[in-house]
């Protein structure tokens, strides 16, 4: 560490322990993205945890999304929605704002007798129950001055939406019952991410996928109209953990992007930076329609696919070294696709 960045570390950790309460669930909330950080929020805000759970043979898939919204007006409420990937039926279950608990110093969160934390998730719902436990996470990595994966841009207060990503992949283990039916999801892969904010972009590319055809392999890559000041830019993240090590692809570390297109079948993604070139062509499959953030509520709607696939290549320095499908892909298209289309 450098003394200059050694001592904005120090003057963090005392300004940290100085302020008020609020301020500090605040801070602590910036550096540790996965923590609840609606303390604040009185309206036109939403948050909400996603958990990908995929058994190991690939015949159940779900999203499993906890959180909360609160409209223009200052009505709140908490919420679980369920996606299964492969019967293409979504659930959003509504409950009291009150019964929605967060920790202050831990990501830890419960919706009546329903638990989330990084760690593990316990469900409790008419026709989803049990008990899954999630191992050998790949967090993205976080530091002083990139708190995550939205780096520089985690300081800047005005952002219509913010993401974090919890686990790029993991190990799971545990079983559902699912409708009356014991599901295994043993063996099976996971990842985990986070939003907040007001709303989700209104155009915006979103795709992931650990299921290439060796285990430790994860791609996720995300375009986006980003409002600005006066105006807006498009922005986006990728990352693909390969070889145990997270090649980052961002607006903010010199990456440009030089494709971004979609049709009804196809999205094509390129990004590249002096060392990597990233392409991904993300094949369309059949998508079930989710709640989405507006102004804080839930009153949007978005189509997410569960069952896509994905052609990555990653060039290094000229030199094809990943060449792979990824199957069991999430994917979501949404809003004017026009306003974030380059290279067409």
């Amino acid at each position: 560490m450098t003394s200059h960045s050694w001592l904005l570390a120090r003057r963090t950790r005392k300004n940290y322990f100085s302020q008020p309460k609020m301020i500090r669930k605040k801070t602590k909330a910036l550096f540790n993205s996965d923590l609840y950080h609606g303390w604040h929020a009185k309206k036109n805000f939403f948050e909400g945890w996603y958990y990908k759970c995929v058994n190991a043979d690939a015949t159940e898939a779900l999203a499993i999304i906890p959180g909360v919204a609160m409209d223009g007006k200052g009505e709140k409420q908490a919420f679980i929605q369920i996606l299964d990937g492969i019967k293409l039926t979504a659930d959003y279950i509504k409950f009291p704002f009150a019964s929605f608990q967060a920790s202050k110093s831990t990501f830890e969160v419960e919706i009546e007798n329903n638990a989330f934390t990084r760690n593990k998730l316990k469900l409790d719902l008419p026709k989803l129950k049990g008990e899954l436990k999630f191992q050998n996470q790949v967090p993205w990595p976080s530091s002083l001055l990139s708190p995550g994966i939205m780096g520089p841009f985690s300081f800047v207060p005005f952002m219509e939406c913010y993401h974090g990503i919890l686990s790029l992949d993991h190990s799971i283990e545990g079983a559902l019952e699912i409708d009356g039916r014991t599901v295994d999801f043993s063996g099976g892969r996971g990842y985990m991410e986070k939003d907040w904010g007001s709303s989700f972009p209104s155009a915006y590319f979103w795709m992931q996928s650990n299921h290439f055809s060796k285990p430790g392999i994860s791609v996720k890559a995300s375009v986006a109209k980003i409002p600005w000041l006066t105006g807006s830019f498009v922005g986006f993240i990728a990352g693909v953990y390969f070889n145990k090590q997270l090649i980052q692809f961002t607006t903010y570390n010199r990456t440009k992007l030089i494709r971004s297109v979609a049709s009804e079948k196809e999205v094509e993604i390129v990004l590249k930076n002096n060392r990597y070139k990233l392409c991904i062509k993300a094949t369309k499959k059949d998508a079930t329609e989710l709640a989405s953030p507006i102004g804080g509520f839930m009153d949007g709607r978005i189509k997410e696919s569960m069952t896509s696939h994905m052609h990555v290549q990653l060039y290094e320095k000229g030199k094809l070294i990943f060449d792979d499908i990824g199957m069991n892909t999430g994917l979501e298209v949404a809003g004017e696709i026009d306003q974030i289309t380059i290279g067409e």
